[in-house]
């Protein structure tokens, strides 16, 4: 278990976490977000004994990280993937690390296979890609068969089978009554992952409950709805006060009303329906509601999915909008700047088992 008490850590003038507490439970994969600069990997770094508190302190198992008599065993983390030795092996890289815990040859063997780093052991760290980088991180991590994960973006730079890999990796290790604590954009891969999430904005905890209880304190009802008279259902909707959008298939989004509601008005206007289908949050969607306020860069895009709407929109279903109302219109989609690298690999023989990939090894 990972406890972090008042924790308060300033650069100069530049106060980079503001008396933030926390608790990171054993046997759960807790997600950790926020944008950057929010205070993600300074308090990841202090954990670890990286850096030091200004106030406040940071205590795995009761106790500092400096305090504890086999770090490697105790926790595994990955933080900077970079942090190596470029003229090293993997392989020798790992040996030097396991050297200073008594861990046998035999675990850094081990650990090169569960990250697939077979082919490219005995090849300097310089030449990794990315990729092979952020293997050779959790190779790291794992070499102590540790009690507590701590990762750092750990799929940045994994293609899709080596972030498949990493989720099976995490929710096993939880499985198991470990401690797994990561921090990751990719708000998909988080919710496929995590039991808990903690968020984190301009320093300060914005929200510290289950994955389940984010999504539900954020969520704005909507229904999908499609129908063969679907501008006269929408313009029925519209005059009952609720928000509609087209969709890009060809159905509609009703915002702030129930199927039940949305069923009624059908009805009563003898409207066929083909679908009603009540929709929910993402957790991309609750994130931009719970860090709005909280972004130090922020694009244009941001802004408008922060306010709840985009560009004017014209109707797809032919209705127009009453003076003065905002009806939320679908934007562009995201588009993620960290692509997977180039490639594909033979299937994971289990949830210990990283893919190989040739494009990691250039």
């Amino acid at each position: 278990m990972i406890e972090v008490v008042n924790l308060t850590k300033r650069y100069g003038a530049k106060t980079a976490v503001d008396d933030v507490s926390f608790t990171v439970q054993s046997g759960k994969v807790t997600g950790f977000l926020g944008p950057n600069g929010a205070g993600k990997s300074t308090s990841m770094r202090v954990i670890v004994g990286l850096d030091a508190p200004t106030s406040g302190q940071a205590l795995i198992h009761g106790h500092p990280y400096a305090a504890l008599t086999s770090p490697l065993t105790t926790v595994g983390a990955l933080l900077d993937a970079k942090g190596v030795h470029k003229g090293r092996s993997a392989r020798n890289h790992l040996r030097a690390l396991a050297a200073t815990h008594g861990i046998p040859r035999s675990r850094v063997e081990e650990v090169i296979g569960l990250t697939g780093l077979d082919s490219v052991a005995g090849k300097r760290v310089g030449g990794f890609s990315l990729g092979m980088g952020q293997r050779l991180g959790i190779a790291a991590a794992l070499l102590g068969d540790p009690e507590i994960l701590i990762l750092d973006e750990p799929v940045n730079g994994l293609d899709p089978e080596g972030v498949l890999w990493v989720r099976n990796l995490a929710r096993t290790f939880a499985a198991e009554g470990r401690t797994v604590f990561l921090s990751s954009h990719l708000m998909s891969e988080v919710a496929q992952t995590a039991d808990h999430v903690i968020v984190i904005g301009q320093g300060r905890i914005i929200a510290d409950q289950p994955l389940d209880a984010v999504l539900a304190g954020v969520t704005q009802r909507s229904v999908r709805v499609r129908s063969p008279q679907l501008p006269q259902l929408v313009a029925a909707l519209v005059a009952h006060g609720w928000q509609t959008s087209p969709l890009p298939d060809g159905a509609a989004s009703v915002t702030g009303a129930t199927t039940e509601e949305v069923g009624e008005v059908a009805a009563r206007g003898g409207f066929t329906l083909y679908e009603l289908t009540p929709q929910g949050s993402t957790l991309e969607e609750a994130y931009m509601e719970l860090t709005h306020d909280s972004v130090e860069y922020r694009t244009d895009s941001a802004r408008a999915h922060s306010a709840g709407r985009s560009a004017p929109d014209t109707g797809q279903h032919g209705v127009a909008q009453a003076a003065g109302e905002s009806t939320p219109v679908p934007g562009a989609v995201p588009v993620r700047s960290d692509a997977a690298s180039p490639g594909g690999g033979p299937a994971s023989t289990g949830p210990w088992t990283a893919p190989t990939q040739e494009g990691d090894a250039r």
